[in-house]
């Protein structure tokens, strides 16, 4: 199989992407797979297997591939721009399509649409550019801390904890450099707890085993410094928790993925309140990171898939889902 892993890109994700990229080609299997290596420089530049080309040669060399694999982080990659590229050249690929991945990477209109199938998500408000203040109101409500975030980077690239209104002008300035759209949400007290979606070639979705994230002291939260820091977190798989709580995750992780027509995989994450109920869920990853000690492919390690094996049941699924699409073209 022709193989195209695509990876780089301008957005402030791009070490991050080519540290999964990285673990990506490691651990695809050699003799299975022809791979043609795609660049996106950190200028919007393109290089095919380490040539710089336009992006006419770029889009021919995946047009000849039989699967694409967009291992991209953040904006102009993960939100949809590369995904509308490939659908115009016409090759499957990994991963959700354009509109599940706009909206997955703008976390206002993921929580809109989460929230109007039934799901719980924090409380916040939007703040567009030229908007640098939060009503007395909407303090009252969100109370403290409040968390800022880019609406759309991942990473927790600009995310700032605040526990006093006066540290808000600063927190909106460090967003900012990543987005000019800005969340501010309530604190959500309570226990941290990922869960992964696979879909497999027959279409079948498979939640896997929670993962709880647990930081190190010294970190307010689960920040870019903890992520990417060796010994700054620890990970908790399978979750300790309830069976019935972990069926719950489960299903509103599968719940995520269908209200956002996801393909391929997701990683939705939710916080657990400290008082109990409903869980709350944070945010969603299209495209999570995949470096073998990210997130997402342990939790699948720990559920009896190896990593080899998860890339293959992405690209096989990628593959079958465009061989679906195909026939029911030609049925109508």
């Amino acid at each position: 199989m022709k193989l195209a892993v695509v990876y780089g890109g301008r957005s402030g994700e791009h070490e991050v992407s080519c540290k999964s990229a990285r673990s990506i080609l490691a651990h695809l299997d050699r003799e299975r797979y022809e791979i043609t290596e795609v660049v996106i420089g950190r200028d919007g530049a393109w290089h095919v297997d380490g040539i710089p080309v336009g992006i006419g040669d770029a889009l021919r060399a995946l047009g000849r591939a039989d699967v694409v694999f967009p291992a991209l982080h953040g904006p102009y990659g993960e939100d949809g721009t590369v995904q509308s590229l490939l659908e115009m050249v016409g090759v499957p690929y990994v991963g959700s399509g354009v509109l599940a991945s706009a909206t997955g990477m703008d976390k206002e209109f993921t929580k809109k649409i989460l929230a109007a199938d039934g799901l719980r998500v924090a409380d916040g408000v939007v703040l567009r550019p030229g908007q640098d203040d939060v009503s007395p109101a909407d303090r009252e409500r969100l109370g403290l801390p409040v968390f800022v975030k880019p609406a759309r980077a991942g990473s927790s690239i600009g995310v700032t904890r605040v526990d006093d209104w006066a540290q808000l002008p600063a927190a909106l300035a460090a967003a900012r450099e990543c987005d000019g759209k800005v969340l501010v949400e309530a604190g959500v007290a309570g226990r941290e707890v990922d869960v992964a979606v696979l879909e497999h070639p027959d279409g079948s979705l498979q939640a896997g085993p929670p993962l709880e994230i647990r930081v190190a002291d010294g970190h307010g939260f689960f920040d870019y410094d903890a992520k990417y820091t060796a010994g700054e977190v620890i990970f908790d798989i399978p979750a300790r928790l309830d069976p019935w709580v972990t069926a719950l995750l489960q299903c509103r992780a599968l719940q995520a993925f269908a209200a956002l027509e996801c393909r391929g995989l997701l990683r939705v994450d939710f916080f657990l309140p400290a008082d109990g109920g409903e869980p709350v869920l944070n945010e969603v990853n299209t495209f999570p990171g995949f470096t073998a000690a990210s997130q997402y492919p342990r939790i699948w390690q720990a559920a009896g898939m190896t990593y080899p094996d998860l890339l293959n049941t992405l690209v096989n699924t990628a593959a079958a889902a465009a061989a679906r699409s195909l026939t029911l073209a030609g049925r109508r």
